[in-house]
């Protein structure tokens, strides 16, 4: 064996109760899981002791924005440090395939404030047009090497609508219908798992529900899900998620909800109201998951903060709105007395708006306020610091938005279709805690600390239950023949490093994460290794019905 792990207590993913076993790897997969009175105990050529330390699979990341990252990075310790073996990136309807070169333009330009990659940036070499060209990125990245962790990839259905539609908020042609459908089908061909979208982001929120139905069938026919961003977590929360169950019921594909959140004060105390629409939905046959990450807080760009009207057109046009005067005080209006569709429907609050990354270093004073206190500061209205910040920073700024709610957050992570996703955003000066300290914030504060789940139910979310969403046979479980994805965390003092006031502090109690049997983490420290590669899609020659 190459390597035996003693005296581990094994969470194997399933939800059922732990056990003391040694655990043996070879070739890269679990060979061995040998528990106490099985008889000779396995030798390997390198044996770690395990004693006080749980073993589990590797967790999963249902919402990553790694998509750059992976590529930028090699050492991508904020996902490694956390005990994450596998992102799902592609997320929010908005990434780099498939693309032409007028659309990769528009779409580095528009998500700079998720990824960096703004156009001029040489730090990645956009070479790749296709889905499978920018998979095959992934796998022959850093020397051919390879990536730091696993990533599975959803094409971003804003993108398409980029490529095909164009900024317009107008019905798709035919045509462009027709072509869209293509590009759905060649990326789940070439590897992608789903399709994503986000539908309070321009221009992917202009398509009406007949066409998302359209593509979602394509989707289902190679055997993906669905992930949408939905076009409100707000005022017009419940009427959204109803409004994606209906649609992929009709489409007849699988739906998994994108950091299902009930936010802002209209949905305080509301999350038994959403867990109760998804159960009348899985009772009546749906196949439908979701993902949320464990803090009260969101994170997004300013820019997305806009009417949806105001952001047609693409970059160059939102930045000629709020240049005009007149305009921009209609954006005011809109944002401020009516409740942009940006912002959820909801009349934004200028004191929950945190300025988390600013693309210009030279504005990086503005960081750490909310919008509030440095117009307060400058001594002017909020929307006059947010328009010179958006005009200034060329809509590059993230913000964190505190509009959570704590028992909604709680009572969500408990469902059982529930998985974790960490949703976090790496750029900024100060991004969310969340990017660095998803995975043992779950282990740590909410499994062992407030009991909201018990640890083997806990890390069933963060494992198996995602792995059955991406349908992969040998992933997201302790089981001999699976792959060696594998976590070893100290159960009694695992814990998120990353704070508020210092996100990119790593986590506490993990001392070692192991991909296809390879250390990635050991004894707290990052290897050089390189063992992630592109998981794509098992079924890539459709023509079937995922049911």
């Amino acid at each position: 064996m190459d390597l035996v792990i003693r005296d581990a207590r094994v969470i194997d993913g399933t939800g059922d109760a732990s056990y003391r076993a040694d655990v043996a790897l070879d070739n890269g997969r679990i060979a061995e899981i040998h528990r106490e009175g099985d008889g000779p105990r396995p030798t390997g050529a390198q044996e770690v002791d395990a004693d006080g330390l749980a073993l589990s699979p590797g967790f999963i990341d249902m919402h990553a924005h790694s998509d750059l990252a992976l590529l930028r990075d090699p050492d991508h310790s904020a996902k490694a440090a956390q005990g994450v073996t596998l992102e799902v990136i592609g997320q929010d309807g908005l990434s780099y395939a498939p693309v032409d070169d007028r659309t990769l333009t528009q779409v580095r330009q528009a998500i700079t404030g998720w990824n960096g990659g703004a156009p001029g940036d040489t730090s990645v070499d956009f070479s790749w047009r296709t889905v499978g060209g920018y998979l095959d990125a992934l796998d022959s990245a850093h020397g051919g090497e390879g990536i730091a962790v696993n990533a599975a990839y959803l094409i971003p259905q804003g993108t398409v609508r980029m490529y095909a539609v164009g900024w317009d908020d107008r019905p798709a042609t035919d045509a462009e219908l027709e072509r869209m459908r293509q590009l759905v089908a060649e990326g789940m061909q070439q590897g992608a798992v789903g399709m994503s979208s986000g539908l309070t982001y321009t221009p992917g929120m202009y398509a009406k529900d007949s066409e998302l139905a359209e593509l979602c069938r394509v989707v289902a026919a190679y055997d993906g899900y669905y992930c949408p961003h939905h076009r409100s977590y707000g005022a017009g929360a419940l009427d959204a998620y109803r409004e994606m169950m209906d649609l992929t019921r009709d489409a007849d594909c699988a739906l998994h909800l994108a950091h299902a959140t009930m936010n802002f004060g209209v949905n305080k105390g509301k999350a038994p109201d959403l867990l109760a629409l998804i159960d009348d939905a899985l009772a009546g046959g749906a196949d439908i998951s979701l993902d949320t990450y464990p803090y009260t807080p969101g994170c997004t760009t300013l820019v997305a903060m806009l009417p949806s009207w105001a952001s047609e057109g693409g970059p160059d046009a939102i930045l000629a709105r709020l240049k005009d005067d007149e305009t921009a005080e209609k954006i005011r209006h809109h944002m401020e007395e009516i409740g942009a569709d940006g912002c959820h429907g909801v009349p934004i609050e200028w004191d929950t708006i945190e300025i988390s990354g600013v693309s210009d270093p030279g504005l990086a004073s503005c960081v750490g306020k909310t919008i509030a206190e440095s117009a307060a500061q400058r001594g002017e209205a909020p929307w006059i610091t947010a328009r010179r910040l958006l005009i200034n920073d060329n809509l590059g700024s993230t913000i964190l938005q505190h509009v959570g709610h704590e028992e909604n957050v709680q009572a969500i992570m408990q469902h059982r279709v529930h998985t974790g996703g960490s949703d976090g955003i790496l750029q900024g000066f100060k991004p969310h805690p969340r990017a660095y300290g998803t995975f043992p914030q779950y282990l740590g504060r909410y499994a062992r600390d407030l009991g909201v789940l018990g640890l083997e139910e806990t890390v069933a979310h963060l494992t198996s239950r995602p792995a059955a969403r991406l349908r992969l046979p040998d992933r997201g479980l302790v089981r001999e023949g699976y792959r060696a994805d594998l976590v070893l965390f100290d159960p009694d003092t695992v814990a998120a490093g990353s704070t508020f006031a210092a996100p990119r502090t790593l986590p506490v109690g993990i001392p070692h994460v192991l991909i296809d049997g390879r250390f990635v983490m050991q004894d707290g420290k990052r290897t050089d290794t390189l063992a992630g590669r592109t998981v794509r899609n098992p079924s890539p020659s459709g023509g079937t019905s995922r049911r």
